[in-house]
């Protein structure tokens, strides 16, 4: 398998563990999504109906643009796609790079972090809405057992 691993983090955690799939994956190359306006603490607080996270969220048809597109994913043949859970799916970053990059011919599996959701909401919305892609798997991450076990199920 030739793997890279894709993720967005705000706090740090999502990145951790694209860290372990990354090492679980024979050193898979990681590429982190980074948007043209960082967040901030404020802008994920989901308390807040008002936070840029909030808003993002209640806008299906938002895309956030990314600080750097420069990616080649043209010598990898699966790609991990990692990402907290807002509002039980991913990110509107997530749109962005799916929409962003050719991922056809690639097996993509995703995986997140969660305080509390599960990631088959997530999961289910991707495939919807992105029926052309071969998504694989969905799991959330927690350790580096959790990142093996995702690992050797592709």
């Amino acid at each position: 398998m030739n793997a890279a691993t894709v993720y967005f983090s705000v706090g740090g955690t999502t990145e951790k563990l694209a860290e372990e799939i990354s090492l679980a994956a024979n050193g898979a190359e990681i590429f982190k999504l980074e948007p043209q306006v960082p967040y901030t603490q404020a802008d994920i607080n989901w308390h807040d109906k008002q936070s840029r996270s909030s808003v993002e969220m209640d806008d299906e048809s938002c895309r956030v643009p990314l600080a750097d597109a420069d990616f080649d994913f043209s010598d990898f043949d699966t790609i991990f796609v990692g990402f907290p859970i807002w509002w039980a799916v991913a990110p509107r970053i997530i749109n962005t790079f799916f929409e962003t990059f050719d991922l056809s011919g690639k097996k993509i599996a995703l995986f997140a972090t969660s305080g509390s959701s599960g990631i088959e909401t997530a999961v289910q919305n991707l495939k919807t809405l992105y029926p052309s892609l071969d998504i694989v798997a969905g799991k959330i991450v927690a350790d580096s057992r959790d990142a093996k076990q995702l690992v050797s199920s592709i």
